[in-house]
């Protein structure tokens, strides 16, 4: 019966059952996972590119965090090309604000962040087993 069951919810969408109720607690979940991931990737990424002295772990949680708010706002008040434009300069400004480093290396910085995190959700997908959900609507066109 559980087993029956488990393959019934995989079958479906499972981010369409969460009800009204809960989707306010799991978007906080989500989001605090997403800045617990940000928040390493963006030091890792400071440590390899500026050095230990300039890149701190309090820096990177204060780029994750202002980085996520400004996006979100730059996104639900701006056209899509617009907003993601100018959210990508300010997470090239506070990454060169917070690292006291110049643009190249902020770019170096970001693009390396962007590779770490990209390498991270998808060990974290492999970990938890979300392939087949992630590719489920991909098999159904």
């Amino acid at each position: 019966m559980l087993l029956s069951s488990l393959i019934d919810f995989m079958d479906r969408k499972w981010w369409l059952q969460i009800s009204g109720q809960t989707d306010f607690l799991f978007n906080i979940i989500l989001f605090i996972i997403d800045l617990i991931v940000m928040t390493i990737v963006f030091y890792v990424a400071g440590v390899i590119v500026v050095g230990k002295r300039r890149a701190l772990f309090s820096d990177a949680f204060v780029i994750s965090l202002l980085g996520t708010v400004v996006s979100n706002i730059c996104s639900l008040f701006f056209p899509p090309v617009i907003g993601l434009i100018l959210s990508l300069i300010v997470w090239l400004l506070l990454i060169r604000r917070y690292y006291e480093t110049g643009w190249l290396g902020a770019l170096a910085v970001a693009i390396l962040a962007v590779i770490i995190y990209v390498m991270v959700w998808v060990i974290l997908a492999f970990l938890f087993a979300i392939p087949p959900l992630l590719f489920a609507g991909l098999l159904s066109i």
